[in-house]
């Protein structure tokens, strides 16, 4: 196999300042208390690439003081003024996309690439698609005056720092809300870089503010009396901390937490373009996916000869420089997660799962994981039970569609899965019999503006995405 040259993106598309403050009612300012700063560190070099500051709880209320005193006269903008803006952040996104998406790998571990060709444009379509929305409201299904909520406070996750917060902010304002939003704390450069694309958008002061910060920050934030409503995207532990917190008061709640996707390949499926969604499924940045298809459910007459394609098809995968336009899996986020996913991946070792990575030199610095994979799993091993967050792949048989079903369904999660099939017939009865939000049909972690992603039983409830997301954000 021929070697590829490096090809690095340059990185000095981006002006990353080497401290930030919040943004509140459209200006940056230090925080206020004595919460003090925060380094957020490349992960791919562990070098620190800013400090920023840590909001408490006089930054909180300020924030949302701000977001009360522009939702009057937001809310009153008519549809099709609200949706002007809404173009015009989804625009300079566009103008701006190398540099964001540069930022996003800096600051996050994923592969250029990936920020690049699937993340950027993935964000500008969604505020392009809601902008559409914004004058539409009435014919959307909601009654004849559907009203907006007020404050939304939205807390969003590390894996896709940019993408998740377009998927909050987009259905937010176009509906009339204003917003404060506190990104993951790992994680924090491009939602400061996105304040100034409203303020380059001249968005009213205060229709979006940014508060950063770590979980108490969330916390605060959440638990605001001053606040309408609440998103939330992250683990399943805080989202049930989340659901106690607001249970009992008027805030409207939506969670998106996580998964344990199974990815259901049958006999009849093509074995190379099933191979390829199952490398896409799990290994797509570094398995970071709430949705990740991170069980492989195999019809047993196909399992050896999927497998050996699947180990050769791992073999081809490059580790490395997340800026390096042809690195397949960058880094782990954080010292943190790689630590969970080590841990998760030696008990599966210690259980009695076989492991199995392909030859990967992997960086001295920063945080890296090979993709592996595990047969001879079992429903009773923890690595096929608990969300890894990492390129892991744990691998079951089945011989019947009923037993693929009943496996597939036997975890606490409900977020996403999997059919490979050549027969539509199959791919539908199976599908009917899922609970899982969504079902990719030979393909996986598909996305689109359009189409409404959620799930069921621990990973959540409400749904963000097409018409059904307007709902979570309209009285």
């Amino acid at each position: 196999m021929f070697e590829y040259a490096p090809a690095p993106e340059s990185r000095a598309v981006v002006d990353i300042a080497p401290s930030y403050g919040l943004f509140i009612d459209g200006e940056f300012a230090p925080a206020a208390s004595s919460g003090g700063v925060f380094k957020t560190v490349n992960p791919a070099t562990e070098e620190v690439l800013s400090e920023v500051s840590t909001a408490g709880p006089e930054d909180v209320d300020r924030a949302v003081a701000a977001a009360r005193r522009a939702f009057g006269s937001w809310s009153a903008l008519p549809g099709a003024e609200r949706a002007k803006y809404l173009f015009r952040i989804a625009r300079i996104i566009q103008e701006r996309s190398r540099e964001l998406a540069v930022l996003e790998s800096l600051d996050n571990g994923k592969p250029i690439r990936e920020s690049r060709d699937v993340d950027l444009p993935l964000v500008a379509a969604h505020f392009f698609y809601y902008a559409g929305w914004a004058d539409k409201l009435r014919y959307a299904g909601f009654g004849d005056d559907p009203r907006p909520l007020g404050v939304a406070a939205q807390v969003i996750p590390w894996n896709f720092p940019l993408l998740m917060l377009a998927w909050k902010i987009a259905p937010a304002l176009a509906t009339g809300n204003t917003v404060v939003l506190k990104p993951a704390e790992t994680t924090p450069l491009s939602a400061l870089f996105f304040a100034d694309v409203c303020r380059q958008a001249d968005l009213p002061p205060g229709v979006v503010n940014i508060v950063t910060g770590a979980g108490d920050t969330g916390r605060t934030l959440v638990e605001h009396p001053g606040v309408d409503k609440v998103a939330f995207t992250g683990s399943t532990e805080v989202g049930r901390q989340i659901a106690r917190s607001v249970a009992g008061t008027r805030k409207r709640l939506t969670l998106e937490l996580g998964g344990k996707a199974a990815n259901i390949v049958f006999d009849d499926a093509p074995i190379d373009q099933a191979v390829e969604g199952i490398v896409n499924g799990i290994f797509f940045n570094q398995g970071h996916v709430c949705c990740a298809g991170s069980r492989l459910l195999v019809q047993e007459s196909v399992a050896e000869e999927l497998l050996d394609s699947l180990k050769r098809r791992m073999a081809t995968l490059r580790v490395g420089d997340p800026l390096d336009k042809n690195t397949d899996i960058g880094a782990i986020n954080s010292a943190e997660q790689l630590e969970r996913i080590r841990t998760l991946s030696d008990i599966g070792a210690e259980e009695g799962a076989e492991r199995w990575s392909p030859p990967c030199t992997l960086p001295a610095q920063g945080y890296w994981f090979a993709p592996t994979i595990f047969t001879g799993v079992t429903q009773a091993h923890r690595i096929a039970r608990e969300e890894i967050f990492g390129p892991v792949l744990s691998v079951l048989t089945f011989r019947t569609p009923a037993e693929a079903i009943e496996k597939a369904n036997n975890t606490p999660y409900g977020l996403s899965a999997g059919i490979w099939s050549d027969k539509g017939s199959q791919v539908l009865a199976v599908a009917d019999k899922l609970r899982a939000g969504v079902v990719w049909a030979n393909t996986f972690n598909k996305f689109d503006p359009t189409s409404p992603f959620g799930g069921y039983k621990e990973s959540g409830y409400g749904r963000e995405g097409g018409r059904h997301g307007l709902e979570a954000y309209l009285a």
